[in-house]
């Protein structure tokens, strides 16, 4: 008799060996105990202890020969052999009974179980061995064993872990289509997934997905697909989003919706990626099937709508949400109100808070919420509708205290309107909260300062801000730059630019842009030009915006080689001229009357694919009419008219009727306007302006009288240079009744919200005088306001008083100055500006 060690020669031997070895199952102590843990307890009648009593017992040469065995063998299932096979000591014993098996006909069908029971004793003995499982399946393969599906699943278990993709699926097609079941193909899928081969798994899939197929997909194949090409780790591979959706409508119409955290993903995603039509697609699909629907990727669908600006879609959803027993959260209600104010509609988000506040959805507001809402009052000027909010938000049952948000929101609100009084209050209120001032409050605050002209006070507070550790960021320099370049300090301007350096605070492209458009403004090019150079060194680079503003620059101090220099280094950076730069040069060349060169360069823009604009011939015409040209100016505008697909504006008949009028074709003039009437040009006040000179100097008041008819029934309101001619003309001419009843026609004109005292002031004949205000720092001529009549035609509601910020009796520096009315209590104010050419030394005044 043979050593035990035969038992444990090589597989390939094994195979290799027609004969069984001349052995007996060991039966010594550790071969023993392993029985025991397989096996139940013997029990002489059972006959799977019998069968295994006698394999014990006989040596494996004998089997065949042994007809007891043989009969008992035959007399048990194929399951049962299984159990057989599993509770041999080892798998080489396993290996020799299948071997048996197969020699013996007659018991064919439990060859597959038996060579199950082999692999599962290997794998316990050799858990890190793929490579020799793998022999044992090519070992069987070769014999043409059938392949059971358990015994395919422990192989793609093993070869998947081990990533041997090309043996996983050759025990795929070696297991026998008819027993072949999803469960297993899932397997295959899955591993294929798992390494990354997309295209393989997606074949398979495909496969399973195809009318009739004999492995249709489940719901575990429908979660293996999905949370490969959606998770993180795979990032969907190669697959679009068409292709995605494509996969979930063929799921789908296996009866296969995807629902829950993989909806979610797959409608999140295309809602990123901006395809809002297969995101409401799916959803409908998901919903109208009966999947679970989560309401987050409702929310995220919401949202989306509301970016496109598909409202009916949003309020769609939103009532296949209720019917469909979806409960919205505060995060559905944050992002309805959220697009309701977008788009203005600020009532109805607030009755959506009012439904909230007093529980009808079931869901209280939170401070996002109340945030929003503040942030979109703010934003169409109910500012003080957001600050009563906030003072209920304090009051609400949630105590939703506000934040640093509200706050900036309230900030920005108020100082937009230029109310920095309450926004600096608000701004002093932040310091009692934990999180206190932050750099978007303060550059809010400064903004809102430099904008209403109190750069001064701007300063001082982020001096304070800065001792409070409260540093700026590039938004806060440029803000205090921007505003003393448009009081044309720009010495103030550049100690800031190199303040904020020191503070290692690195200027952006838009500092060095507003510190060249000032000294540009100032007429510093030589300022301007080093400023250019120390944003090159910074990494920036002019655009075509910051070149034109240069040439027109160096254009208005008559350097016209610097600003050629300018466009050749400009054309070399890959900018070409745009309509402005031509302009620009055109009006130059216009303006000093080199009208040859003023053609050419026009010439140059038509070349370029550049047509002439309005401003183009705007230039060209008022060159001519300033070199007393008329009659070229008008050849000019003829052309414009006849040839060219611009038209002429309001700016340009102007330009033209100043110039007849002025000499003296005043019928010119008149026809001009005439014209104008005809093509539906809107006259205004500096065309009537002209007009009313060219007739004074004829003395035409009757025609006068006419156009003042004309005026107010277009509602053009006059301005002060009307006011001067017709006061001086009309007056002397006896007309003063006419002229009263011309400043009374606006009184009811509620458009222009002009009083008749505003009005009337126009007329200035007499003055009164309100003392004791001083300019600056500096003592001045006393501020005076005028009123129309004398002492005894006027009335109380002539009367007005001047009112100095703190109750102070001089105006200083950064301090407002308000002119209440006595009778009415109103106020006048500067801001809103309509009037675009006032007389020198005055300004617009409206009543608040």
């Amino acid at each position: 008799m043979r050593s035990c060690a035969v038992a444990r020669q090589p597989i390939a031997e094994v195979r290799q060996a027609p004969q069984f070895p001349a052995m007996r199952l060991s039966l010594k102590p550790p071969a023993a105990a392993t029985l025991r843990r397989f096996s139940p307890t013997a029990d002489p009648s059972c006959p799977i202890s019998e069968t295994l009593s006698l394999l014990q017992t006989s040596d494996p040469i004998s089997w065949p020969a042994n007809f007891k065995l043989g009969d008992l063998l035959s007399a048990v299932s194929p399951q049962s052999l299984l159990k057989i096979t599993r509770q041999l000591p080892t798998s080489q014993n396993a290996l020799q009974f299948f071997e048996y098996l197969k020699s013996s006909p007659h018991l064919s069908d439990s060859v597959p179980f038996a060579f199950q029971g082999v692999l599962e004793l290997f794998m316990r003995e050799n858990p890190n061995s793929p490579g020799k499982l793998y022999e044992l399946f090519a070992m069987a393969k070769e014999q043409n064993t059938p392949l059971s599906v358990n015994a395919g699943t422990l192989l793609i278990i093993c070869f998947s872990n081990a990533n041997m993709l090309e043996e996983m699926v050759m025990v795929l097609d070696a297991i026998e289509t008819r027993v072949r079941n999803t469960h297993v193909v899932n397997l295959v899928v899955f591993g294929l997934f798992n390494l990354g081969r997309f295209p393989a798994a997606l074949k398979l899939v495909d496969k399973m997905l195809q009318p009739g197929a004999t492995n249709p997909p489940n719901d575990r194949t429908l979660r293996i697909v999905f949370s490969s090409i959606l998770g993180r780790k795979y990032r969907g591979g190669d697959l679009r989003d068409e292709e995605i959706y494509h996969l979930f409508l063929r799921f789908s119409e296996n009866g296969l919706c995807l629902g829950g955290y993989w909806l979610t993903h797959m409608i999140s995603r295309f809602c990123r990626n901006g395809d809002c039509n297969k995101a409401w697609n799916a959803l409908q699909k998901a919903m109208y099937s009966g999947s679970h629907v989560e309401v987050i990727p409702c929310n995220f669908l919401l949202s989306k709508l509301g970016q496109q600006r598909d409202y009916v879609r949003m309020n769609l959803l939103m009532n296949e949400m209720k019917e469909k027993g979806i409960t919205p959260t505060v995060v559905t209600y944050g992002i309805m109100i959220r697009n309701l104010c977008k788009i203005r509609r600020l009532d109805e988000a607030l009755e959506v808070l009012e439904k909230m506040r007093d529980g009808e959805v079931g869901i209280k507001p939170d401070v996002v919420i109340y945030n929003t809402l503040i942030d979109g009052l703010c934003k169409v000027g109910r500012e003080e509708d957001g600050l009563r909010l906030m003072e209920r938000m304090r009051s609400s049952e949630t105590k939703c205290e506000p934040n640093t948000v509200t706050y900036n929101c309230l900030i920005d609100g108020f100082c937009k309107v230029g109310d920095i009084d309450t926004a600096r209050e608000l701004f002093e209120q932040m310091s009692n909260l934990d999180e206190g001032v932050n750099i978007v409050s303060l550059n809010a605050m400064l903004g809102g300062m430099c904008r209403v002209g109190r750069v001064s006070s701007a300063m001082e507070l982020f001096s304070r801000m800065r001792e409070k550790g409260l540093e700026g960021n590039t938004v806060t320099y440029t803000a205090l730059i921007t505003a003393f370049c448009g009081a044309n300090n720009i010495e103030k301007a550049m100690d800031l630019f190199n303040g904020m350096k020191e503070n290692g605070c690195n200027p952006d492209a838009i500092i060095y842009y507003t510190l060249i458009s000032g000294f540009t403004r100032a007429g510093r090019m030589n300022d301007a030009m080093e400023i250019k150079s120390k944003m090159e060194e910074a990494g920036f680079s002019l655009d075509r915006i910051g070149y034109n503003i240069m040439i027109g620059g160096f254009c208005r101090k008559n350097k016209i080689g610097n600003a050629s220099e300018l466009l050749t280094e400009m054309q070399i950076a890959g900018l070409n001229p745009d309509r402005v730069t031509y302009n620009t040069l055109i009006s130059y060349f216009c303006d000093k009357g080199d009208f040859k060169h003023a053609q050419k360069v026009m010439k140059k823009m038509v070349d370029d694919g550049l047509s002439p604009t309005v401003v183009t011939y705007g230039a060209l015409i008022q060159g001519y009419c300033l070199k007393g040209s008329l009659s070229a100016a008008m050849r000019l505008f003829a052309d414009m008219k006849s040839t060219s697909k611009v038209l002429p504006n309001t700016v340009i008949y102007n330009i033209l009727i100043d110039s007849h009028c002025k000499e003296d074709y005043v019928e010119g003039a008149l026809s001009l306007m005439d014209e104008m009437r005809d093509r539906g040009v809107k006259m205004n006040n500096t065309t009537y302006n002209a007009l009313f000179k060219g007739l004074q100097q004829r003395n035409w008041s009757k025609k006068a009288l006419q156009l003042m008819k004309q005026m107010s029934k277009q509602e053009c309101v006059p301005d002060y240079v009307t006011m001067e001619i017709l006061t001086e003309w009309l007056s002397a001419a006896g007309e003063t009744e006419k002229l009263k009843e011309f400043v009374r026609s606006y009184r009811d004109c509620a458009e222009l919200r002009h009083s008749e005292h505003e009005l009337s002031s126009l007329l200035r004949p007499e003055s009164i005088s309100l003392g004791g205000v001083q300019l600056s720092e500096q003592k001045s001529e006393l501020v005076k306001v005028s009123c129309f009549g004398s002492d005894t035609e006027s009335d109380t509601g002539d009367h007005w008083s001047v009112e100095i910020e703190g109750n102070g009796k001089t105006w200083r520096q950064d301090q407002r100055v308000r002119l209440r009315h006595v009778d009415t209590g109103g106020y006048l104010h500067s801001h809103n500006k309509k009037y675009q050419r006032i007389a020198g030394g005055q300004q617009e005044v409206r009543k608040k």
